[in-house]
């Protein structure tokens, strides 16, 4: 039986530990725009996905508008919280560091994001170049096309790719790609999002908590 070949990370909330940062942000924009939400709203409504998708939703459910100059904004205070505050989700370096297969980054963050969001917490070496920004495909989680576009970039079968995602809409899109979905709920977003319900909901290969245990637990996956 065949070895699975590829890991598909997701990056906010599994190799770093940034939702809580970016939902204060996010927040903050919805005050200014006259929709204040809590932080659990936030979660439900914009956790796992696309800016794309984030400003359709807001435009349907909530008649807002985010304009160049809010997103810019939005932008700028989101990354001097990461360099003042953003760190890596514990234990996943030593996660990265036990695993002996390709690895690569799909992520519904902006290319400059995921690369600030890597150099600051010291992950960039272990992905390189293979990443992958929702900007590269007409449609973003909970679509499959991003993690679609990551198998074919690393030449290999969709049956063959494990996803390791936190948020529903990820999940969604790796079962929608054909791609194994391990749950992670570790990351410190996971009690205030009530993570590990949603998640549960969707079904995933499996629910895990420590980045420590993900080598191990590949290693127990039925092959192929």
């Amino acid at each position: 039986m065949a070895r699975q070949k590829l890991l598909i990370f997701d990056c906010d909330g599994v190799l770093v530990d940034s939702e809580p940062l970016s939902i204060r942000v996010l927040m903050e924009t919805m005050h200014d725009l006259g929709v204040p939400m809590t932080a659990a709203e936030c979660y439900h409504h914009f956790l796992g996905r696309s800016l794309s998708s984030m400003k359709t939703t807001l435009s349907d459910a909530y008649g807002r508008t985010l304009t160049d100059h809010q997103l810019a904004a939005m932008r700028e205070r989101l990354y001097t919280l990461y360099r003042a505050e953003l760190k890596p989700i514990v234990g996943i370096a030593r996660a990265l560091d036990a695993i002996d297969l390709p690895c690569c980054v799909a992520s519904s963050s902006l290319p400059d994001r995921i690369k600030l969001s890597l150099g600051l917490t010291g992950l960039t070496h272990y992905f390189g170049a293979h990443v992958f920004s929702a900007t590269m495909v007409a449609n973003g989680k909970p679509a499959p096309d991003l993690f679609l576009l990551a198998s074919q970039r690393m030449s290999e079968a969709p049956e063959n790719c494990i996803v390791i995602e936190d948020s529903p809409a990820g999940i969604e899109a790796a079962h929608r790609a054909g791609m194994r979905a391990l749950a992670f709920v570790g990351g410190s977003h996971s009690g205030p999002a009530g993570l590990r319900e949603t998640v549960a909901a969707m079904h995933p290969y499996c629910i895990f908590e420590r980045m420590e245990d993900l080598p191990a637990l590949i290693e127990t996956l039925p092959m192929g």
